[in-house]
C-alpha cells in the first residue's frame, strides 16, 4: 500500500503544529497507533505515516495529522464555509421576520449568529485537544461507539434534509424560469417544465461531477461563483424595496397569468395581494403568531455549518485554531450582514404579505420581471453549487460509520455519492414543502449539530486537570448544551401544535 494512499486514512490521530502540546495528545496518539493491525503491510504503513508527519523526532514541533496535506488557502476556505453556510435558508428569513416583527428578528438572528460562533470554538478547542479533526471521531472519544454513531447520524439527517432544500428550490423555481424566457403561458404537460425531471438533469450533469471531487479545496472556485450570485440576489432584493410600492395590485388577476404561475395557483391559502386586501403597509417591531415558531429553527438551519467546519480545517494550508476560528468568524460575521438585509428589504417590500419563499412573493407582481427571472436563475446556480460542499461531510460521515478503517477506494467514494444523490432526488419529488423541511431539520438536527455535541463533546474530552468540571468554562458548556435540549423540545412542540390546529401553512407548497 502505498504512502499516499494511506494520507487518506481518516483516523483521527495526531495534534497540529503551532498548538499547544499536550501529554494527553500524545499519549493518544500512541494509544490508537496501539490498536492498529499488527500485519507486516500495516506496521510498513503505519511507519510511513509516522515518518510523514514525524520527519524529524528531534523537532519540538507538535505532530500534525491531516488526512492529506492541507493546500486550500485561507480565502478560498473563508468561501467554501460561507458557501456552506449560505443556502436556500435566505429565502425564508423575510417570512421569518414577518412573524417575529424587525426588533425582535435582529435580536434572534444575533443571538443564533453568536452561539453558532461559540460552538465552532468549542468544537475547535475540542479537537486541538485530542489532535481530531473529524466530527464522528470526536464523538467517539468523547462516549465512545455511541457518541460516534450519534454525531454521525445527526450530520446525515442535517445534510440530507439541506440538500433537499436546495433541490427542492431547483424544482419549483428552474420551471417557472423557462416558462418565463420562452413565453409559455399555459404550459401542457411539456417535460421540460417538469420539475422532477430537471432535478434528475441538474443532478446528473452538474452536481455529481462537483460531488465526485476528492478533496473540498477544490469547491473553492465554484463556492466563491455560488456567493457572488447570492450578492446579486441581495441587491436585487434592495433595489425592489424601493421599485414596489404599497399598496400593490396583485397580477394574477389575470387568469391566463395565474395559469402560468403555477406555484401561486396551486397554493389556495395564500394571501391574495390586492390594495383592498391590504390592511396597512407600516412594519412590526415586534409580532407573534402561530407561525413565529418556525422563526428560530429557520434561523437555525440558516447557520449550520458545523460538519463543514472539521473538513475545511483538515484541508487548510498551515492549520492552527487561531486561522481557522478566523475563517469562521469572516464567514459567519458576512452571512450574518447578508440575511439581515435580505430579511429586512423583502419585509419592507411586502409587510404581511411576504410569503415563505420571497422569490414566489416577488412573482405575484410580475412573473416576466426581467430582473426576478435573473434573480431566480442566479439563486438556482447558488443552491446547486452549494449541494456538492454540503455532501462531503455527509460521505464522511458514512465512511466513519461504516467504513473507518478503509483507503480512499474511487467506487466506493463514486458509489456513496451516487446512492445519496438517488436518495435526495427521490426525497425532492416526494416532499411536501420547503417549511417542512426548514423546521422539522432545524428543530432536531441543528440544535444537536450546533449546541448539544459541541458542549458535551467538551466536556468529556478536555482533560479536567486542565479545566475542572467546575470551571466557568465547562459550566458554560453545560448551559450551552441544555439551551441546545430546550430549544429543541421548544420548537418540536410548537410546530407539532402548528400542525395539529389545522392553521400550518406546512402544505403550502412553499
Amino acid at each position: 500500500m502505498e504512502p499516499d494512499e494511506m494520507n487518506t486514512i481518516p483516523n483521527g490521530k495526531g495534534h497540529e503544529a503551532g498548538e499547544e502540546t499536550t501529554a494527553i495528545a500524545i499519549k493518544s496518539q500512541s494509544d490508537d497507533a496501539a490498536h492498529t493491525d499488527r500485519t507486516p503491510a500495516n506496521a510498513e504503513a503505519n511507519q510511513a505515516e509516522s515518518s510523514e508527519f514525524m520527519p524529524n523526532a528531534d523537532d519540538k514541533k507538535t505532530p500534525r495529522f491531516t488526512d492529506f496535506e492541507g493546500k486550500t488557502s485561507f480565502g478560498m476556505s473563508v468561501f467554501n464555509l460561507g458557501n456552506a453556510i449560505m443556502g436556500s435558508g435566505i429565502l425564508g428569513l423575510a417570512y421569518a421576520m414577518a412573524n417575529t416583527g424587525i426588533v425582535l428578528f435582529i435580536i434572534l438572528l444575533t443571538a443564533v449568529a453568536g452561539l453558532s460562533l461559540y460552538s465552532i470554538h468549542l468544537l475547535l478547542k475540542s479537537s486541538g485537544v485530542v489532535g481530531i479533526r473529524a466530527y464522528e471521531q470526536l464523538g467517539f472519544r468523547a462516549f465512545g461507539t455511541p457518541g460516534k454513531m450519534a454525531a454521525g447520524i445527526a450530520i446525515t439527517l442535517q445534510n440530507i434534509g439541506a440538500m433537499s432544500s436546495y433541490l427542492y428550490i431547483v424544482k419549483y423555481e428552474f420551471p417557472l424560469v423557462i416558462q418565463a424566457f420562452l413565453k409559455v403561458d399555459n404550459p401542457s404537460g411539456e417535460w421540460y417544465l417538469n420539475g422532477n425531471y430537471l432535478v434528475v438533469i441538474v443532478s446528473c450533469s452538474v452536481i455529481l461531477p462537483l460531488a465526485l471531487m476528492k478533496q473540498l479545496g477544490y469547491l473553492g472556485y465554484t463556492s466563491g461563483f455560488s456567493l457572488s450570485c447570492m450578492v446579486f440576489f441581495l441587491i436585487a432584493v434592495i433595489y425592489k424595496k424601493f421599485q414596489v410600492k404599497c399598496p400593490f395590485d396583485d397580477y394574477a388577476h389575470n387568469r391566463t397569468v395565474l395559469g402560468f404561475n403555477t406555484s401561486v395557483e396551486a397554493d389556495p391559502g395564500g394571501v391574495k395581494i390586492t390594495p383592498e386586501g391590504d390592511p396597512a403597509c407600516t412594519p412590526h417591531l415586534f409580532n407573534l403568531n402561530s407561525q413565529a415558531a418556525y422563526t428560530v429553527p429557520i434561523l437555525a438551519f440558516a447557520f449550520v455549518c458545523h460538519p463543514e467546519v472539521l473538513p475545511i480545517y483538515t484541508e487548510l494550508r498551515n492549520p492552527t485554531k487561531t486561522k481557522m476560528q478566523h475563517i469562521s468568524n469572516i464567514s459567519i460575521g458576512v452571512m450574518y450582514i447578508m440575511y439581515l438585509l435580505a430579511a429586512l428589504f423583502g419585509y419592507l417590500t411586502f409587510i404581511d404579505k411576504v410569503e415563505a419563499e420571497l422569490l414566489h412573493t416577488y412573482s405575484r407582481i410580475d412573473p416576466y420581471d426581467t430582473l426576478i427571472l435573473c434573480v431566480r436563475l442566479a439563486v438556482l446556480t447558488a443552491v446547486t453549487l452549494t449541494v456538492p460542499i454540503v455532501l462531503f461531510p455527509v460521505r464522511r460521515a458514512i465512511q466513519q460509520l461504516f467504513f473507518p478503517n478503509k483507503t480512499f477506494w474511487w467506487p466506493r467514494h463514486i458509489a456513496i455519492a451516487v446512492t445519496l444523490l438517488t436518495l435526495i432526488n427521490l426525497l425532492v419529488i416526494f416532499a411536501p414543502n420547503i417549511l417542512g423541511i426548514f423546521g422539522v431539520i432545524g428543530a432536531t438536527s441543528a440544535p444537536c449539530l450546533i449546541f448539544i455535541f459541541p458542549a458535551v463533546f467538551y466536556i468529556r474530552i478536555v482533560p479536567e486537570e486542565e479545566e475542572p468540571m467546575r470551571s466557568a468554562p465547562k459550566i458554560l458548556a453545560a448551559c450551552f448544551a441544555f439551551l441546545g435540549v430546550l430549544f429543541m423540545v421548544m420548537s418540536i412542540s410548537f410546530i407539532i401544535i402548528d400542525w395539529t390546529s389545522g392553521t400550518s401553512k406546512g402544505s403550502s407548497g412553499h
